[in-house]
């Protein structure tokens, strides 16, 4: 085992309500907050955190509880027509 496996964090999955796995980490956190220069903040500590740092404190974000739910569309970012229902 080298440096880099050690020093690997292993991230544990949960199922939202609708079934899809979630990684539990501060990417898919409530909590998250993303400054302007691109520095992630973990606005329930007020700490810089990397992506896959995880906490105690970690709740899924309300995007990623409905997950799965269906019943919505795609549609294309500069005409908004409907690419796919």
């Amino acid at each position: 085992m080298n440096k880099k496996d050690a020093k690997e964090i292993r991230i544990t999955s949960v199922r939202n309500a609708h079934g899809c796995k979630i990684k539990k980490c501060c990417a898919s956190c409530q909590h998250k907050c993303i400054e302007t220069d691109g520095t992630r903040v973990c606005a329930s500590m007020m700490l810089k955190v990397q992506q896959k740092f995880k906490c105690k404190k970690w709740q899924m974000s309300d995007g990623l509880k409905n997950a799965g739910k269906g019943g919505g569309v795609v549609r294309n970012i500069e005409t908004k027509e409907i690419v796919i229902r």
